[in-house]
């Protein structure tokens, strides 16, 4: 039987196996040229007509590598690149694109991440190859275990910075962020993975970042805030008019809420002594999905004792904006308050710690590392930080009674480590210091 559809441009047809088979074949005379796309790519097209040449002739993998070769061919005649007005499919930007609609993106990457996942992804795709096309525009399947170890070398022996011999974080993340961008398209679209024919009992090699082996590197323990430098930016900020950033570095602090939440809004002033829980404030962690109640105050034979008393305070000074007691302020009355970009407030947090004389060292996730260190210092039970702080484990799942009793426990305790802490500090100084009045602040 005659074949009658298309072929694109350098398709061959073969039987096999009583089956036509597709195959992108390199001219000889631009092999010689240089051109090494048949070695850094899959030329088998397989059987199927439509995944290999597309619907017409004009599309498939075939037009990709064709598209690929045309790249080559202007750069080889000095011209630039043809502007790239869609993602060709099966390629290394096509899978990235894909990975950033999926829903793990969508539901496991936040906000505050983002921006750095795409920093990363642009880094791998913008490589080139010894054949000078870039990562993005080769084929997937072209990625083999080889080529993953040699871009993890590349990205690890390019250094950005002046006096840097390597970049061993951005390594790294580049391998770990691919790992998952494949792990994830390769549950969506299997069958762009394929790599050709294999022994039968050979395993696909789907995901060439698996087992990348990466340099050991020293982990840089992260800043811990303070609780007096918390304090001291709190109350210096809302001297200088910035009552925002101080309320979000109390928050971080106290009950150990992730800044990218804060932010945007998810601690409420519904969940602030609400009719509900009039003693507690609601502290919901959007990166694992728990919920802490965490207890404001107790009475203790007849006696109010108020866990966060000065937290309080600063909380006071807030106006109420919107549904999120951190809200960044309209421009106008008729504007309507919007939450906070990470990155704003960021460059009002180091302005105001210039300001203040507080290290470079101090940011909102410093705040929250203070908060969590206190937590090992008042030598809470594992189970009494977890209630706390919100990070998941299994034996706490499911008893939201008990984790609101290990709450008060925890707090109890937290808060009785700081007296002692205060108590040890003032016997000790052998000079009284007055107590700055902090009204009207």
């Amino acid at each position: 039987m005659s074949f009658t559809r298309p072929l694109p441009r350098f398709v061959i047809t073969k039987q096999v196996k009583g089956r036509t088979r597709y195959y992108w074949t390199l001219p000889t005379v631009y092999r010689k040229l240089g051109c090494a796309l048949h070695k850094e790519h899959e030329t088998a097209l397989g059987n199927d007509y439509e995944v290999a040449c597309g619907a017409d002739g004009q599309g498939g993998r075939a037009a990709t590598l064709n598209g690929l070769f045309d790249d080559w061919d202007r750069m080889r005649l000095g011209e630039p690149p043809k502007p790239k007005t869609e993602l060709r499919a099966g390629t290394v930007d096509w899978l990235f694109a894909t990975y950033k609609t999926s829903n793990d993106w969508k539901k496991r990457v936040s906000a505050r991440t983002a921006p750095d996942y795409e920093i990363t992804m642009d880094l791998v795709a913008d490589v080139v190859g010894k054949s000078g096309i870039r990562i993005g525009d080769r084929m997937i399947t072209s990625i083999t275990p080889i080529v993953a170890d040699k871009l993890y070398d590349k990205i690890l022996t390019t250094p950005v910075r002046k006096g840097k011999s390597e970049r061993p974080r951005t390594a790294q993340k580049a391998v770990v962020l691919c790992r998952r961008a494949w792990r994830v398209v390769h549950r969506l679209h299997p069958g762009l993975f394929s790599q050709g024919p294999q022994a039968a009992d050979e395993a696909p090699v789907w995901n060439p970042w698996e087992g990348v082996a990466m340099r050991r590197r020293q982990y840089a323990t992260k800043p811990a805030a303070t609780r007096e430098q918390v304090y001291a930016f709190a109350w210096g900020a809302i001297a200088a008019g910035q009552v925002q950033p101080a309320a979000a570095a109390v928050i971080c602090f106290e009950w150990l809420q992730r800044p990218e939440n804060v932010l945007a809004g998810y601690v409420t002033w519904t969940g602030y002594r609400s009719k509900d829980h009039p003693n507690q404030i609601r502290i919901e962690h959007h990166k694992t999905g728990e919920m802490v109640l965490h207890p404001l105050e107790e009475t203790i034979e007849g006696e109010r004792v108020l866990f966060y008393e000065e937290a309080e305070q600063v909380l006071a000074q807030l106006p109420k904006l919107g549904t999120g007691l951190v809200m960044k302020p309209g421009r106008t009355e008729k504007h309507v308050a919007q939450a906070w970009d990470v990155h704003t407030m960021a460059r009002h947090v180091r302005k105001l710690r210039e300001l203040l004389g507080l290290p470079d060292t101090f940011t909102l996730d410093a705040c929250r590392h203070g908060g969590m260190t206190e937590l090992e210092e008042a030598e809470l039970t594992d189970g009494q930080g977890r209630a706390l702080s919100g990070h998941k484990s299994k034996a706490y799942e499911g008893y939201a009674k008990r984790t609101e009793k290990r709450a008060l426990a925890a707090t109890r305790k937290r808060y009785a480590h700081r007296v002692t802490a205060e108590a040890d500090a003032e016997s000790s100084s052998s000079v009284t210091v007055p107590e700055i009045s902090r009204q009207g602040c």
